[in-house]
């Protein structure tokens, strides 16, 4: 049973045609993600389902009875109201019963409270209320008087996603909902769409989300869409094969077309009804063979400055913007070339204050930073790009430099750079204001690898990136020798890239921990556990923490990363003796009780394995190094 349908939907922006013909119908229950490179009309296609936007041809069915609600990249909420009207806010129902019973209560009019009281009985609307508050709540929202309007626009969009959640439409479409959210929060919200009945449609970049929560994925390439029943590498699988069987039938025509051609040009101008046919088919044929395959493949290619041995030296670093309200305190640490560090933290926690005192965008409150003679850095930060209004796309380029070399050596100009950059030479000349949110996050990244940093410092770089043009991306810095410093809330994108984290955790303490977001998650989790773990299957999680022994017997230097681990080791040794020490003075204290005791018992005997663990690993570091 179709809920929503699009049926022969068309829509250009300007002389773009976005997608052309798309049909296609989402059934009840479904749980769909849209995928496309940006630009190519998601968020279009989204407000034209929702019905905020009209197609250009063709029509979005609705099925009767069914309400349709769209969390929007940029919500529009009342800003004199506070977030709990807000939330209330609305057409369903129960958030009119709500309403109609709070105003009730407002007017002291008794007909009209008992009027109001009745409605809210008949929709069982009572727990509606408490609903919202706990929703809210996962999404670190609890001054519910707030007005609106004084909130930053991620915090707008949080009470927009709490709204739609409380009001629980039949069919929820989203517009990128991890935007704006900390990994805690996209946790959270992960569970809460899995566990749910409700047919959902998305726009997501982050690939564990759709993973976990979508169950089909739909592709709209070249203006056309294409339905795959699966997950996110099920779809890259098929989507090859779609192309490979692409080329080969274009393949196939062109040597036909070849043949087809020489008679064309053989026969006399009077044909008969049947070399007619011959002609109308060559026609087909022609357009078939003539067939090219857009390269929407992001070609991501830069110089990097070379880089010295001394990066960024910061000893007992810390900022507060408030006097005694500090964001964190006495950070000390020497980033090393070759290193590739993320960090992690709620929203608010200080990351990006962090990385703009390590970059020299602020100064810190207390402490000292010194940084390497050799060090370039890229910073792409939250804030976006900066560029004037009558800003054309090659102008900004142009205004850098008229021609680049590329790593292998080839002098590329502005136009034939920005082709690299998935900017056709049609849109060269397209004001930068025209440009999708993703679009102009592409160009801003173009800007700055031109400056040729040898120190990358990305601030939530996934943000508005399509799941395409990360892959490309993630598999130049996997390639990037220089430094890489990563603030996000995409966990694939962590552990594809980071081993090593910086933690904002409670108590604004930042936890240095040797591994990627799973493993870290992994520890925590065994951590908080009330009762922990056998011994073994938790010496086997700590190891994974750790590098793999090296084989090669004639191996003189440690890499970076043991080099790390090695460095570490030692106060990791101290800080579980410390534990020990205290575990032990607590199990010598008599008034623990019986289940207490069974408790340190299991967390003496994990602490045990953990030392035997560190101290044998230190060992074997040590013959290396």
């Amino acid at each position: 049973m179709n809920y929503l349908s699009a049926e022969n939907i068309s829509k250009k922006y300007g002389d773009k045609q976005l997608f052309e013909n798309l049909n296609f119908g989402i059934e009840r229950g479904a749980k769909v993600a849209l995928v496309a490179p940006n630009g190519t009309g998601k968020t279009s296609l989204m407000k034209i389902l929702a019905g905020l936007e009209p197609p250009d041809s063709g029509k979005a069915v609705v099925r009767n009875g069914i309400r349709v609600a769209l969390l929007e990249q940029d919500p529009q909420l009342a800003p004199n109201s506070t977030i709990m009207e807000s939330v209330f806010e609305g057409e369903g129902p129960i958030a009119k019963a709500i309403t109609d019973y709070k105003l009730s209560i407002e007017s002291n009019n008794p007909d009209s409270m008992h009027k109001a009281y009745e409605q809210m009985d008949n929709l069982n609307a009572w727990d509606y209320e408490a609903k919202a508050e706990q929703i809210l709540d996962r999404l670190r929202i609890t001054q519910y008087d707030q007005v609106v309007g004084n909130l930053s626009g991620g915090q707008k969009r949080r009470i927009a996603l709490a709204k739609l959640l409380v009001s629980e439409p039949d069919v929820l479409l989203l517009d990128e909902p991890t935007n704006h959210l900390d990994i805690d929060m996209i946790e959270w919200l992960e569970k809460y769409l899995s566990a749910s009945q409700i047919t959902l449609l998305m726009i997501t970049h982050d690939r564990y989300f759709l993973d976990r929560v979508c169950n089909e994925i739909v592709e709209i390439d070249m203006g056309k869409m294409f339905s795959y029943k699966g997950n996110y590498s099920y779809f890259l699988e098929k989507r090859d094969e779609r192309y490979q069987n692409l080329a080969s039938g274009i393949a196939k025509a062109q040597n036909l077309y070849s043949k087809e051609l020489d008679w064309i040009r053989r026969q006399p101008k009077a044909r008969t009804t049947k070399s007619q046919s011959r002609v109308d088919a060559f026609d087909d044929l022609s357009k078939k063979a003539h067939q090219k395959i857009a390269d929407r493949q992001l070609q991501l290619q830069a110089e990097m400055t070379r880089l010295g041995n001394k990066v960024i030296h910061a000893e007992k670093i810390g900022v507060y913007f408030e006097e005694n309200n500090w964001l964190f305190r006495n950070f000390s640490y020497k980033f090393l070339p070759g290193e590739r560090v993320g960090i992690l933290g709620r929203n608010g926690s200080g990351k990006s204050t962090l990385i703009k005192a390590l970059t020299g965008i602020i100064k810190p409150s207390e402490g000292r930073i010194e940084t390497g003679d050799t060090v370039v850095f890229g910073y792409f930060g939250q804030d976006g790009l900066v560029y004037k209004p009558s800003h054309r796309i090659i102008d900004l380029v142009n205004e850098i430099a008229d021609n680049f070399e590329m790593p292998e050596g080839r002098q590329v100009n502005a136009a034939q750079l920005l082709e690299r950059f998935m900017f056709p030479r049609n849109v060269h000349y397209t004001p930068i204001d025209k440009l999708s949110g993703g679009e102009k996050r592409r160009l801003y990244l173009l800007t700055v690898l031109l400056k040729k940093p040898n120190v990358l410092v990305l601030d939530e770089p996934t943000n508005d990136l399509d799941i395409l043009t990360l892959n490309v991306l993630e598999d130049y810095l996997e390639s990037f020798a220089g430094c890489l410093i990563i603030i996000s809330h995409d966990r694939f994108f962590l552990d594809k890239l980071a081993d090593h984290l910086f933690v904002f955790e409670e108590g604004k303490q930042i936890r240095d921990f040797p591994g990627n977001y799973s493993q870290y998650k992994e520890i925590v989790l065994n951590e908080d556990s009330p009762t922990l773990p056998e011994t073994p299957k938790e010496t086997k999680a700590a190891a994974q923490t750790t590098s793999p022994i090296p084989q090669d017997s004639e191996k003189k230097k440690m890499s970076f990363k043991e080099k790390l681990e090695y460095e570490k080791i030692p106060e990791e040794i101290e800080a579980l003796e410390k534990q020990k020490e205290e575990i032990t003075a607590k199990l010598n204290d008599s008034s623990c009780s019986h289940d207490d005791l069974r408790k340190l018992g299991d967390k003496l005997n994990y602490i045990m394995a953990k030392l035997e663990e560190k101290e044998t690993r230190w060992l074997e570091l040590a013959e290396i190094s």
